[in-house]
């Protein structure tokens, strides 16, 4: 058993998770099925193994839905608090909202959709050794342009936080998660929305703050767009990415119980098929994930899609990076490509849409 951590655990949950739409119209995006669980179980199955127990979770779209799945977090070894915020406060904001509820002298803040390999009890032991006011996991990532950077000097501290610019002179990049001394947690003012980016770590820079980098270069993903959420609950299923909360074996697919897959239908690629589920004959699911009780009829192709609660998909359609409700039924030889949404319980007759002309 690995020994305990004496920090609290702060998970910020609130963000609405639009850029997931229409999935997280009926669940926020970290309770979403992925690899068989909803997403914030992976972190915290990741928290309990690096010893961490008391953690407190940052919400606020449907925030009752946390609490009813979790509930004191005993079933996963951990104790877990529920914060609401009445009105949207930004990450530092919330960050500051919890502090009432923390009890160590030290918390490690997690952006609930980030999926990541970091150490982190490295990442707590660093942040002591330094005895840094803040240490930020910092992640080494191959175009840093597409991100803000934030470098380091020799021994580690960070120098400065730099916007988005071609030509960055790190490849560091902020990746979410955060330790934070107590003290300088609740320096953040409160009752306010605050950017910890863009306000209150600059502003600790400014005032002499020690501010170190924890800086890794393992698995990292931030699961906000569909293919970045197929991406990870994909790595997941195989292996790539870290987790103690996989429901099954690691490989090709994830079948989970009550699911009927047809003996001569192909799900590969890290696909999850979802209890209930039915694939049937001829059907072919590649890095795609249906929630629980999707029906894909014969011959049917789903690739790099998710599929919402429910969903029915006819015979021979064809679903290439694509979204679907929960409750929508896409139509015999329908074909929807490339970014298409199709919202909960919309029925898209047989046929009725196609990118190719040869229907």
């Amino acid at each position: 058993m690995t020994s305990e951590l004496d920090v609290d655990a702060v998970v910020l949950v609130g963000g609405k998770g639009t850029r997931l739409r229409p999935l997280t119209l009926s669940a926020p995006k970290p309770m979403l099925p992925t690899a068989g669980v909803p997403f914030l179980t992976h972190l915290l199955s990741r928290v309990r193994a690096a010893g961490i127990r008391h953690v407190v979770l940052g919400t606020s779209y449907r925030a009752e839905v946390f609490e009813e799945h979790f509930g004191d977090g005993a079933a996963l070894g951990l104790e877990l608090e529920y914060v609401v915020e009445d009105e949207p406060l930004d990450t530092g904001g919330a960050i500051r909202n919890v502090a009432d509820h923390l009890r160590a002298d030290h918390a490690v803040i997690f952006n609930g959709d980030i999926l990541s390999g970091a150490d982190l009890r490295a990442l707590v032991q660093t942040h002591l050794d330094t005895d840094a006011d803040v240490t930020l996991h910092l992640q080494r990532v191959e175009d840093p342009s597409r991100f803000g950077s934030v470098p380091t000097d020799a021994e580690g501290r960070v120098t400065a936080f730099l916007e988005k610019t071609p030509n960055p002179p790190t490849d560091q990049i902020n990746a979410g998660c955060y330790v934070f001394r107590r003290p300088v947690l609740e320096s953040i003012p409160a009752g306010r929305r605050v950017s910890v980016e863009r306000e209150t770590f600059p502003g600790l820079l400014a005032d002499g703050a020690h501010l170190h980098g924890f800086v890794d270069a393992s698995y990292w993903l931030d699961v906000g767009t569909p293919e970045a959420f197929l991406r990870g609950s994909a790595d997941l299923v195989r292996g790539f990415a870290p987790t103690s909360a996989l429901p099954g074996p690691t490989g090709e697919a994830l079948v989970l119980k009550g699911a009927n897959v047809a003996a001569d239908a192909a799900v590969t690629g890290g696909s999850t098929v979802g209890s209930g589920a039915q694939v049937a004959s001829g059907a072919r699911i590649a890095g795609s994930v249906l929630f629980d009780r999707v029906s894909v009829a014969e011959n049917a192709v789903v690739e790099n899609s998710v599929l919402g609660v429910g969903a029915r998909v006819g015979k021979g359609a064809v679903l290439k990076g694509v979204v679907i409700g929960d409750g929508a039924v896409v139509g015999a030889g329908c074909e929807l490509l490339d970014g298409a949404r199709v919202w909960p319980d919309v029925t898209l007759p047989d046929g009725s849409i196609r990118f190719s002309s040869d229907a």
